[in-house]
C-alpha cells in the first residue's frame, strides 16, 4: 500500500471515529454555538488528538499500554462519568457572552482543548474501534516508523477535518441567533450531557 493511499484511508478512519454524535460532539457543538468557531474547533482538536493517540496504540500494537487501560477501564470510565456530569452542570449554568466579547465563563483555548482531550481519553474501548476499522480498511500493523506516522497523522487530519466543518457550520449558525437562543442551547446541551453521564454511570454499576 502506497503512503498516499494509506494516508487517505487513515483520514477516512479519523472521520468515521469522530462523526458519531455523542457527549464529545455535544460539547463541541455547544461551545461553537455559544463562543464561536475558534473555541469550538480547538475543543474538537482535543478530541482529534486523543483519537490520534488511541490510533497510535492500535496501529503500533502497544499491548502494555492497551492492557493497562483495559485493566483500569472501570475507574477510568467512572472518572469520565463524573467529569461529564460536572461538565453538564457547568454547561447548563453558563451564561453566553455578549456578542463580540469574551465572558468570564468562556473556556480558554487551552482549557477547551484539554477538557475534551481528557473526556475522549476516558473511553479506552476506542482502541478496539480503531482495530476493527483498521481491519475493514485493511490497514495492517506498521512496518516502520514512517508507516505509523502516516496512519496517526491521517487519523488526526480526518478527525480535525470533521471538527473544522462542524465549527464552520456552527459559527455560521451562531452569528444568526440571539442571546436567548444561546442560553437555551446551553441549557439543552447541559441536560443532554447530564443524561449521558447518568446513563453512563448506571451502565457501569
Amino acid at each position: 500500500m502506497t503512503a498516499a493511499l494509506l494516508f487517505i484511508k487513515s483520514v477516512m478512519i479519523g472521520v468515521a471515529i469522530a462523526a458519531p454524535v455523542g457527549p464529545v460532539g455535544i460539547v463541541c457543538i455547544q461551545r461553537t454555538l455559544a463562543y464561536g468557531r475558534r473555541t469550538g474547533f480547538l475543543s474538537g482538536l482535543g478530541a482529534a488528538t486523543a483519537d490520534a493517540l488511541y490510533g497510535l496504540i492500535a496501529v503500533m500494537g502497544l499491548t502494555v499500554v492497551s492492557g493497562f487501560l483495559m485493566a483500569h477501564q472501570f475507574w477510568i470510565q467512572v472518572w469520565g462519568g463524573v467529569f461529564l456530569l460536572l461538565l453538564g452542570w457547568k454547561t447548563f449554568t453558563s451564561q453566553p457572552p455578549a456578542l463580540g466579547t469574551v465572558g468570564p465563563d468562556t473556556p480558554s483555548s487551552v482549557k477547551g482543548f484539554l477538557s475534551v482531550f481528557l473526556l475522549t481519553l476516558t473511553n479506552p474501548l476506542t482502541i478496539f474501534a480503531f482495530i476493527a476499522i483498521f481491519g475493514v480498511f485493511r490497514v495492517g500493523g506498521p512496518e516502520d516508523f514512517l508507516t505509523s506516522l502516516t496512519v496517526v497523522s491521517g487519523v488526526f487530519s480526518g478527525s480535525a477535518l470533521w471538527w473544522g466543518i462542524l465549527a464552520f457550520v456552527g459559527g455560521w449558525i451562531s452569528s444568526r441567533i440571539g442571546p436567548d437562543s444561546l442560553k437555551l442551547i446551553n441549557r439543552t446541551a447541559g441536560i443532554v450531557l447530564t443524561i449521558f453521564s447518568v446513563l453512563f454511570l448506571i451502565d457501569l454499576l
